[in-house]
């Protein structure tokens, strides 16, 4: 059994350009829906497992397999046809699962197998068929789960089989789903509104797992929404706190979270306690007319802007996605979301153009009203709309380019870095998955790229000046930082040109 994970087509999300400032480091994270199937498969079978967000597969692994499995989103939708073809050319039976074609199978006619939906009865049938016979089928077999396996009796994901080093964080998962209905979201679609959750126990066997296969750093908990399912989250953190405290914390964590996270002081110091240094919320807009446009009222609550510096006051760097192009955004959106973003001190904004997902409510109704125009390939940086807006189109996509060129221009980037910093406490201590030496290498390949070769090197040691200056004791995370915002200033070139 091979299992192939393709690569991603560069987004802000992928954060590749930000790599070659690093030492070794290739890829964001593991996926963990492979390493959970590998895991799940037959203990007699032999597994093998490639990223090609690190190296691609070979002839000779092709060859050596007698299955392919491969797993992906709908950005990743290219790659996923290629890792095909190359399977089919030796004649190999490729079976494939994942978020893309649970959502839309009907685009993957080629595939000798299609597992739709999460791990369960389906799988369990695919492992029984492929045990009696590894040749290709005459015709598409497709499998749909119709009774999920529980969180809690999935298996510890296979981290022994993934090139650990070359990640830039580490995953695992605690729970699936998430309450809310966002209109233009598909994780309700495909995973459900009713979060499910992995035991305690569990959750510290896979923790001891990940840092047994030599892991240190940042963890993603890779949740849809980590506080989706509050009782059972509250009931984790202390068993999270006492385990990180007895391992040495070798670990802190990021994970992804709806904004009333701000509203539980006792759950936000749970976190900050556990190591939790990052989150990401689903902020999406400032106007409340296009928030309750696209059924996002869980943000229309609170205060926003509040929110989110609370969240910060625990010591937790907020990420963020934004998204411009719903009907009810003012003419002067743009400005808005410049606004909003520069004043919340988020570094990592991440922008994107509404886009249609297939099956989700906004496809839906869009279909409805007759405005959808293609299937989206999955990339919402890509200056791409996939129905017909509200807005002019052209107006929309050259106002949503101004957004990127503004934040990630390097004096704006820096700036909002330099502010996030400041919301940090001073005993903010991270655990590096690196040693002295390979932060060292990082450090001058940083100053070599924004110091000296970039145009705008004026800019990075003003900032790296200021944060020796005022935040010495963040000095490394002002440097990922740093590295980040290159990254953003890439892709915005590539995008905005």
């Amino acid at each position: 059994m091979l299992c192939v994970f393709p690569r991603y087509a560069p987004s802000f999300g992928s954060f590749e350009f930000s790599y070659p400032l690093t030492d070794g480091v290739r890829a964001f994270m593991p996926p963990q829906g492979l390493l959970v199937i590998a895991a799940a498969a037959p203990r007699t079978w032999q597994i093998r497992f490639i990223d090609e967000n690190i190296d691609p597969a070979t002839a000779e692994d092709f060859a050596w397999a007698d299955v392919v499995f491969v797993s992906g989103m709908h950005v990743q939708r290219p790659q996923m046809q290629d890792i095909l073809r190359r399977a089919h050319a030796l004649d190999r039976t490729v079976v494939l699962g994942g978020s893309s074609v649970s959502a839309c199978p009907e685009h993957y006619p080629d595939f000798d197998y299609l597992h739709v939906g999460e791990m369960g009865d389906a799988t369990d049938e695919l492992f029984k068929r492929l045990e009696r016979d590894v040749t290709r089928p005459e015709r598409q077999v497709v499998l749909t789960t119709r009774e999920r396996r529980a969180l809690t009796e999935f298996p510890v994901p296979a981290y022994e089989l993934a090139q650990l080093s070359r990640y830039f964080i580490g995953s695992i998962q605690f729970s699936s789903g998430c309450p809310y209905q966002c209109e233009f979201c598909d994780i309700i679609e495909i995973y459900g509104r009713v979060p499910r959750t992995k035991s305690n126990e569990q959750m510290l066997a896979e923790l001891d797992a990940l840092k047994d296969a030599g892991w240190r750093g940042m963890v993603f908990i890779v949740d849809d929404n980590f506080i989706g399912n509050k009782k059972n989250v509250r009931l984790f953190m202390p068993d999270l706190i006492d385990w990180s405290t007895k391992s040495g914390n070798p670990f802190s964590y990021i994970t992804e979270a709806s904004v009333n996270l701000a509203e539980d002081d006792t759950l936000l110091q749970q976190m900050e306690d556990a190591g939790f240094r990052r989150v990401f919320l689903g902020i999406e807009t400032p106007v409340e007319d296009s928030l309750k446009e696209a059924q996002k009222g869980q943000n229309t609550r609170r205060d926003l802007l509040e929110s989110v510096h609370k969240i910060q006051s625990y010591g937790m760097e907020v990420m963020a996605g934004f998204i411009v192009g719903f009907d009810s955004d003012p003419e002067d959106i743009f400005e808005l979301q410049m606004k909003f973003i520069r004043e919340s001190a988020i570094p990592l904004a991440m922008v994107g153009l509404l886009t249609a997902l297939p099956d989700t409510q906004l496809w839906r109704r869009l279909e409805k009203e007759g405005r959808l125009l293609e299937v989206s390939s999955g990339n919402n940086t890509d200056c791409s709309i996939n129905f017909v807006p509200k807005m002019d189109t052209t107006r929309l996509v050259e106002g949503y380019k101004s957004i990127l060129r503004n934040i990630y221009g390097p004096r704006e980037y820096y700036q909002r870095a330099l502010d996030c910093l400041s919301r940090f406490h001073q005993n903010r201590i991270e655990p590096r998955k690196t040693s002295l030496l390979e932060d060292l290498k990082a450090f001058f390949k940083i100053v070599m790229t924004l110091g000296i070769r970039d145009s705008e090197r004026a800019a990075f040691w003003n900032y790296l000046y200021r944060v020796i200056r005022f935040y010495p004791r963040d000095f490394a995370h002002g440097l990922t930082l740093a590295a980040m915002g290159y990254h953003f200033r890439q892709i915005t070139e590539k995008y905005c040109d």
